[in-house]
């Protein structure tokens, strides 16, 4: 069973500088190049596992066929914790378009839970919201 979040005074966003990667979902945006450099730092706080395509796909996609070969399939993708139980792709969009259309079942994926990811929030009211959007998801 999922746990109560409690909103954390001292939470500080997640640093943006030009360049950076970012998620938006909905009013919650994620910084993809910090949270991929705190991967990479932190192997062993990822858990990396298969999962399959047909789960995580979202079935839209702008990607452009002669862009599909520049694309690695290999790296891993990002999928967080957006509700309770529930997982969402937040990184590798198109790596996951590729592995489709080329039929590809499985890719590697970080699974990262609510408490790996949030602290890429980019905004701190969207994290007081996310905080209280968690909460409301919870089964009572």
């Amino acid at each position: 069973m999922a746990k109560i979040l409690k909103v954390d005074n001292n939470f500080t966003p997640c640093p943006v500088t030009d360049g950076d990667e970012l998620y938006p979902n909905g009013i919650f945006v994620f910084n993809i190049t910090r949270m991929l450099e705190y991967i990479k730092k932190n192997p062993n706080d990822s858990k990396l596992e298969e999962i399959k395509v047909s789960d995580i796909r979202n079935g839209f996609s702008s990607i452009t066929e002669s862009h599909l070969n520049s694309i690695d399939v290999s790296r891993p993708v990002i999928i967080a914790e957006i509700a309770p139980g529930k997982y969402n792709l937040i990184d590798g969009n198109h790596r996951v378009e590729k592995a489709y259309r080329t039929s590809i079942e499985n890719v590697l994926a970080y699974r990262l839970n609510v408490e790996q990811h949030m602290k890429f929030l980019t905004c701190k009211k969207a994290y007081i919201s996310y905080v209280e959007y968690w909460n409301s998801k919870l089964e009572k």
